[in-house]
Parts: C-alpha cells; sequence; structure tokens
C-alpha cells in the first residue's frame, strides 16, 4: 500500500534556504516558494492521472484515488491560504508607510 501521509509542504524544514549567508534571503524564501508550489502541482496532477485511470478503467481502486484528490484538495487550500497571508501582510506594510 501507498503511503499516505499528508505532507502540504514536502521537503520545507526550517531553516531551509539559509546556506549562504551571502546569498540574499529574498532567493531562499523564493526557493522554498517554488519548491511548495511544484509539490502542490505535483500532487494535483497525481490526482487528475489517478481519476482519469479509475474513470478509464486502468484501476478500480476508488479508496486510494479518492484519497490522492483529497491531499491534493488540501494542499491547494493551504497553498491558497499562505498566498492569502502574504498579500495580507504586504498590504499591511503598504498601510504602514503611509
Amino acid at each position: 500500500m501507498k503511503d499516505l501521509s499528508i505532507n502540504p509542504l514536502a521537503g520545507v524544514q526550517p531553516g531551509m534556504g539559509i546556506k549562504n549567508p551571502d546569498a540574499s534571503p529574498a532567493s531562499g524564501f523564493k526557493e522554498v516558494l517554488d519548491k511548495s508550489i511544484d509539490a502542490v502541482n505535483k500532487s494535483l496532477e497525481e490526482a487528475g492521472k489517478s481519476a482519469a485511470g479509475l474513470v478509464s478503467g486502468q484501476h478500480s481502486n476508488i479508496h486510494e484515488t479518492m484519497i490522492a484528490i483529497e491531499k491534493a484538495n488540501i494542499s491547494f487550500r493551504l497553498m491558497t491560504k499562505a498566498q492569502n497571508k502574504v498579500v495580507e501582510a504586504f498590504q499591511e506594510i503598504m498601510r504602514l508607510q503611509l
């Protein structure tokens, strides 16, 4: 059976992106953000392939298909909430500058 653990920010660990003290902080954040978006995109693609395989009759395991779809859904919602928090923080910074 496949590993069914939910890991919405796969590969993201504390301190990630702080490898070179001379590197700009934006590059570290960008790397983490890119990896997170790629992980969510990969999860969505896998869910789509699993659903297509179920519909086409390539496999009949509806449980794994539903789990893959829910993992993708949860990951996408988490990414959307993180995006909203970043936008709110940016807007707050812009208000402070006025």
